[in-house]
């Protein structure tokens, strides 16, 4: 069943997803060649303190670290290292704040100084998919609307759509119902209803959309070794439209 909220509950919702929108402007200065990704950790994990917000990722089902960072071939949920980036690089970085018990989500993926025409589509694809589909978070709008629009505007740019990791609803816990795929047909799916809260994150690959996830059970890589982007914003689901909680400014 759909965890549906007042517009109380998505009032309270504002402050964390708020914060990880902000935070992800602030970080784009050190997301250059010679950062680590363990920086990058650091850094989120000192705005987060310096806000008055957690890191919800820390210990849920056992993940060690405030965020995820996944470079190039990782798809997702990628464990910070010491390694540093280097220009050619895309990375993304998946945040998730709680404040007084509400989380917001939000990943974005960040080029690393110049990068190929190929990686440049990719990126610049996959942001259009998740614009897209928001545009049909609608109420009365199915899940299958959503993930049709990511499926379709990828494939015809030559792009696939990882099927495993789903999108979901989003609250008091970081996973709720209802859980979907990126990817479907119109019409079917999940019905959208005022005062749903949901993630869209869809993840769209150079190459084939299989996966595999390595021995420490978390990090998710491409079959083939190609590239991999992602963007997700937090959105309510209300009667005037899709509200994107997770908006960034300028």
């Amino acid at each position: 069943m759909p965890n549906l909220k007042s517009k109380r509950e998505i009032e309270a919702m504002r402050k964390p997803n708020e914060l990880v929108a902000q935070m992800h402007t602030a970080i784009r200065p050190i997301m250059k060649a010679g950062t680590s990704p363990m920086e990058i950790n650091d850094f989120v994990e000192a705005f987060a303190e310096r806000n008055g917000a957690s890191c919800a990722q820390i210990g849920y089902k056992g993940y060690p670290f405030a965020t995820c960072i996944s470079v190039n071939d990782v798809i997702a949920h990628g464990f910070p290292t010491h390694t540093p980036l280097k220009t050619g690089d895309v990375v993304t970085l998946d945040t998730v704040f709680d404040v007084d018990g509400w989380k917001g989500d939000s990943a974005w993926t960040y080029m690393i100084g110049n990068v190929s025409e190929r990686t440049r589509k990719l990126v610049e694809v996959t942001k259009e998919c998740l614009d897209l589909s928001i545009q049909q978070a609608v109420v009365g709008n199915y899940t299958g609307d959503l993930g049709h629009a990511i499926q379709t505007h990828a494939e015809k740019q030559g792009f696939s759509v990882v099927r495993e990791l789903l999108a979901h609803g989003i609250g008091r816990s970081i996973h709720e119902d209802p859980v979907f795929q990126h990817v479907g047909h119109p019409g079917k799916g999940i019905l959208l209803e005022d005062g749903m809260v949901l993630t869209i994150e869809p993840m769209i690959n150079e190459g084939t959309h299989h996966m595999y996830v390595e021995n420490d059970g978390w990090t998710a890589r491409t079959k083939d070794g190609k590239r991999s982007a992602q963007f997700e914003h937090t959105i309510a689901i209300t009667t005037e439209g899709p509200e994107i909680l997770t908006a960034q400014g300028n």
